[in-house]
């Protein structure tokens, strides 16, 4: 296609990009786009973005999140080697007992599956979320990992996302007099506070259960108390 539109750099972005998402089936994470670039703030990332949006090159889904345009869409090459499709799944097999105390003998059975069902008992309300920033890293939250977050009620010191006036945060959520207290976890970043007029609203977008990334499913076991 004609990069006529693009700058050098830009046309450098947007090639790592495509290619990325190429290989790996996903985009990169702010984090991986900085260090491929060597930028030193996410806002670096954001502006390219941008600039990427208005050239056409880039769209917004209906969950405002950035996509490539429809030229980019390609299609995975077939190999001439054989091709083996991977299998599917309905669940984890639990193929029989193990004794956590005495040695006792193997007792092997098929006792069926461990599916989603039993890691999140509420699937019916449960969608996810990607991670962009990490101001949720000492809550073993980053940039990049998919928050899994149900439509429920949010406690006192409860960790869940919010929609202001147009923008999103994932933070430990207080409640006040006035508003809100969103508190992160992590000491580089500063507590937000929303104290919204009269005819403003605060959405509660849902509450974090558990998170998704390359190296499993982490469920939530309990929110830190009030």
């Amino acid at each position: 296609m004609d990069n006529v539109q693009l700058t050098g750099k830009q046309k450098k972005f947007l090639d790592y990009i495509v290619d990325f998402k190429f290989e790996n089936e996903i985009w990169p994470t702010y984090r991986q786009i900085a260090d491929e670039f060597g930028y030193r703030s996410p806002n670096s990332v954001t502006q390219n973005l941008q600039s990427l949006l208005k050239k056409g090159y880039l769209v917004k889904t209906d969950e405002n999140e950035y996509e490539l345009d429809a030229r980019f869409n390609r299609k995975k090459k077939k190999s001439a080697v054989m091709q083996t499709e991977e299998p599917t799944y309905g669940g984890i097999p639990v193929r029989g007992i193990i004794s956590a105390g005495f040695l006792q003998e193997a007792v092997e059975s098929n006792l069926g599956d461990i599916t989603l069902k039993h890691l999140f008992p509420n699937l019916h309300k449960l969608f996810a979320l990607r991670v962009a920033g990490q101001s949720m890293r000492d809550a073993n939250i980053n940039d990049g990992d998919f928050v899994l977050l149900v439509d429920d009620d949010i406690k006192d010191g409860d960790i869940g996302a919010v929609m202001y006036d147009g923008q999103t945060s994932l933070k430990r959520i207080y409640y006040g007099p006035n508003g809100l207290r969103l508190e992160p976890a992590n000491e580089e970043y500063q507590d937000i506070k929303i104290e919204p007029g009269i005819f403003e609203e605060v959405r509660i977008i849902g509450k974090y259960v558990g998170h998704v990334n390359r190296s499993g499913i982490y469920k939530s076991v309990h929110q830190k108390a009030s």
